[in-house]
């Protein structure tokens, strides 16, 4: 992965391509005392084609269960590590383990098999189960589960696609994935711009950003960079990091209904998007 600073600022000069599908708008990180309520009407399950005979779509497209079948998350699913990069449960026991000093990621052919049976496309397949892998090592006990971010970052950006870019082979967007305005219209709550522009690009209001779609503050109090250098919310591997360590804030364990609800309601306080992000969770988990 290269510069993930210098990356950010060739993606500015290209100038940033807008989202303005509400859908994408309201799709929001919230942080304590800024809280986006959203009233979502999502027009996601309407969209759907099932997968056709040819194969999955590579946008990740994939037939969901009804909602009213759900009742709780997904059970935890596995991802198969690189044999080079498993941890020594020998040598360090679950309650003792540092932080991995090194990215962790899955193996060749995990990648291969899951994105081929789920139609999420590989790079951001990558980047969801290395968070997985991450937060196995050092936040055990949140049992966190690759399906849950993919649910999202299908939702939140079509999995960084959305913009009509895709996700390049250092985990960058080739389009910058940028919501609208936050002004207080179009059903979002006005939040004055935060950053100075930096990363939404604009010096009056804040947008969200990137295939996981954070708001410039919240960013800068959960951004994290997979491979240790300066992170970047348009960069698949940060973004599902710190979406994760989102998610997993308070002491959640996400194998709990009632914990897994409360993630996803802070990620975005809205019903149906949970219900959206739950349908597609269970999707991508029964289809590895």
């Amino acid at each position: 992965m290269g510069d993930s600073v210098s990356g950010a600022g060739r993606r500015r000069r290209r100038g940033p391509a807008i989202a303005v599908s509400l859908a994408l708008v309201v799709c929001l990180l919230v942080t304590t005392g800024v809280v986006v309520l959203v009233g979502r009407v999502s027009s996601v399950l309407d969209d759907w084609a099932p997968p056709s005979a040819a194969g999955v779509p590579s946008d990740g497209t994939i037939a969901t269960p009804a909602h009213e079948e759900l009742t709780g998350p997904p059970e935890q699913s596995g991802v198969t590590p690189r044999e080079d990069e498993e941890p020594d449960e020998a040598v360090v026991g679950a309650d003792e383990r540092p932080r991995p000093s090194a990215a962790l990621r899955p193996s060749d052919e995990w990648l291969d098999g899951v994105s081929e049976s789920t139609g999420v496309p590989r790079r951001a397949l990558e980047g969801y189960a290395s968070a997985q892998l991450m937060l196995d090592a050092d936040q055990p006990e949140c049992r966190f589960s690759w399906p849950t971010l993919a649910g999202i970052g299908y939702v939140e950006s079509r999995h960084g696609t959305y913009a009509g870019g895709e996700l390049g082979p250092d985990g960058n967007t080739t389009v910058d994935v940028i919501g609208i305005p936050l002004d207080g219209t179009n059903n979002t709550q006005a939040i004055p711009d935060t950053d100075g522009g930096e990363l939404d690009g604009d010096t009056d209001w804040d947008r969200a950003i990137g295939p996981m779609q954070f708001i410039p503050g919240t960013w800068a109090q959960w951004g994290e960079s997979l491979e240790g250098v300066t992170p970047d919310p348009h960069n698949i591997d940060d973004a599902a990091l710190s979406a994760a360590r989102y998610l997993c804030a308070g002491g959640r364990d996400l194998t709990s209904a009632q914990d897994w609800e409360s993630a996803v309601l802070s990620y975005n306080r809205s019903g149906t998007y949970v219900s959206d992000v739950l349908a597609y969770a269970h999707a991508y988990a029964d289809a590895a």
